[in-house]
C-alpha cells in the first residue's frame, strides 16, 4: 500500500477493512466459489454492522463522508480477500447508491440508501441485455408510460446479484422515436423485487461465483413515477456518473487479488528448493516476482491518482480518460501479476492445494466487465486527441514538429 500518500483517517478507515478480511471465514470463499452459496448476504450485513458499506457517501445516508482514495483502499483490501466479493461488495453500496445519491429524490435516498449501506437490503445494477453489452444505448427493454406508473418489460443478463438484491437498477427505453439520439430516449429506474421479476440463475462461470450472477427478465412489471432516478429520458447523465465507480471501482479492487497471487507467490519461492537452493535464488523466478511487484505499484500510482483527480473535481474529460486508463493499465498488469505468480510456483500453482488457479479464474473478468478494455481504449483514444488538439490550439509553446535537422521541407509532410 501506499501508505505515504494516505492521512491517518484515511489509513484508519482501511484498516478497519482489513480487519474485516481477517475476520472473513474460509469456508465462505470456498463454499461461493463451489457454487454453493449463491449470494453472500451474511457477509454484506456484517460489512453494513462494521459501517464499511460506500464510506464515500454522506454520514446522513450512511457513509462516512469520505473520499475516492479511501474507498479505492478499502476496494483493495476486500479484492485481497475475494474478486466476487469485492464484486458484490462496491455494485450495491457504490455503483447503485451512487446513482441514487447524486440523481435520486430524497424520499429514494430514506428508502433505498440507508438500509443499503446498514447492511438490511441489497442491490444490483442492471445494464448489459443478451443482445449486446458495450451498445450499452441499444438497449431494448422498454418501459411504457401508464400515467401513474411505468410498465417494464425486457430482460437483462450477467447481473451480479441478480440472486440475493432486493432491488435492481434498471435502465430502460422510454422513448420509441428511432429519431432521437438513443442516449435521449433512455430512463434508469429503481424496480424492487416482486410481481413480474423473474430470475433466471443459468450461467457456468469460470469464476466469481457466488455473487448471485444471473439473468433478469422483466414481464410486465409496475415500476412507480416516483422510482425514476433522476429525469425521463435523461439516464445518460446517470450513465456517465455511474462509469466512475464502476471502472475506478473495478481498477482498485483487482489491485488486491494481484496483491494476494503475488503474496502467495513470494512465500512459495522463498521456501521451495532446487538445485540444493530456494527457487527465489534463480533469476527466471525473481525476476518475475520483480516484475509483479512493478506492475502492482505501478497499478496503486495510477488508481490513486485518478482518485485524487476525482476527489479534486479535475476536467470531467480528463477524469474519463484518466479512469479508462486506469481500468485497462491495471486490470491487464494485474492478470500479467497472477500470471507471473502461477507461473513460478510451477505445477502446484495449477491445483487447489494454493488459491492461485482460483484467483487466476477470477481475476480474468477484469477486463472484459464495467466496459471492456477495448472501449477503454476508443474512450483513451477519443479523449486524448480531443485534449491535445485544444491544448495545441489554446495554449502558446513548443513546436516540436519543428525540431528536426529538416524541418522546413515541407513539401514532404503529406497529410492530404
Amino acid at each position: 500500500m501506499f501508505d505515504h500518500l494516505m492521512t491517518p483517517v484515511q489509513r484508519s478507515l482501511r484498516d478497519e477493512a482489513r480487519a474485516f478480511v481477517k475476520d472473513t471465514p474460509r469456508d465462505l470463499i470456498l463454499d461461493m466459489d463451489a457454487d454453493k452459496v449463491k449470494f453472500p448476504r451474511e457477509w454484506l450485513r456484517e460489512a453494513g454492522k462494521r459501517n464499511l458499506l460506500g464510506v464515500r457517501h454522506a454520514a446522513e445516508w450512511g457513509g462516512r463522508g469520505s473520499d475516492w482514495v479511501t474507498s479505492c483502499a478499502i476496494s483493495e483490501e476486500i479484492g485481497s480477500l475475494s474478486y466476487e466479493l469485492a464484486c458484490v461488495f462496491g455494485v450495491g453500496a457504490d455503483l447503485v447508491c451512487d446513482a441514487i445519491v447524486l440523481h435520486g429524490t430524497e424520499a429514494q435516498k430514506e428508502r433505498y440508501v440507508k438500509p443499503l449501506l446498514a447492511g438490511e437490503i441489497f442491490a444490483a445494477e442492471c445494464l448489459t441485455e443478451p443482445r449486446g453489452g458495450s451498445d450499452f444505448f441499444g438497449a431494448t427493454s422498454t418501459a411504457e408510460d401508464k400515467g401513474d406508473h411505468f410498465l417494464l418489460n425486457g430482460q437483462k443478463r450477467f447481473i451480479v446479484g441478480a440472486e440475493g438484491a432486493d432491488y435492481f437498477l434498471v435502465y430502460a427505453r422510454t422513448n420509441p422515436d428511432e429519431s432521437v439520439s438513443p442516449r435521449a430516449r433512455i430512463t434508469c429506474f429503481i424496480v424492487d423485487r416482486g410481481p413480474g421479476v423473474e430470475v433466471k440463475y443459468q450461467y457456468g462461470l469460470m469464476g466469481c461465483r457466488g455473487g448471485g450472477t444471473g439473468r433478469l427478465v422483466f414481464k410486465d412489471v409496475k415500476v412507480p413515477k416516483e422510482n425514476v432516478v433522476g429525469t425521463v429520458n435523461g439516464a445518460y447523465a446517470v450513465f456517465t456518473t455511474m462509469m466512475i465507480p464502476e471502472r475506478l471501482g473495478t481498477a482498485a479492487m483487482t489491485v488486491g487479488p494481484a496483491r494476494s497471487a503475488l503474496d502467495i507467490a513470494t512465500f512459495y519461492t522463498s521456501r521451495r528448493k532446487a538445485f540444493g537452493e530456494t527457487i527465489n535464488q534463480f533469476q527466471g523466478v525473481s525476476f518475475q516476482v520483480a516484475e509483479g511487484t512493478m506492475l502492482l505499484d505501478a497499478c496503486r500510482a495510477l488508481v490513486y491518482s485518478t482518485a485524487r483527480a476525482v476527489d479534486d473535481g479535475v476536467d470531467p474529460h480528463r477524469v474519463r480518460r484518466m479512469i479508462s486508463e486506469t481500468k485497462k493499465f491495471v486490470t491487464e498488469s494485474c492478470q500479467k501479476v497472477v500470471h507471473n505468480s502461477m507461473q513460478v510456483a510451477g505445477g502446484i500453482g495449477y491445483t487447489n492445494v494454493l488459491p492461485l488457479e482460483r484467483i487466476y479464474r477470477d481475476i480474468r473478468l477484469a477486463s472484459i466487465w464495467t466496459g471492456t478494455n477495448e472501449v477503454m481504449a476508443t474512450i483513451i483514444a477519443h479523449e486524448w486527441y480531443r485534449e491535445a488538439a485544444a491544448a495545441r490550439a489554446s495554449r502558446p509553446g513548443r513546436d516540436y514538429v519543428a525540431d528536426a535537422a529538416e524541418a522546413d521541407a515541407s513539401e514532404e509532410l503529406h497529410f492530404g
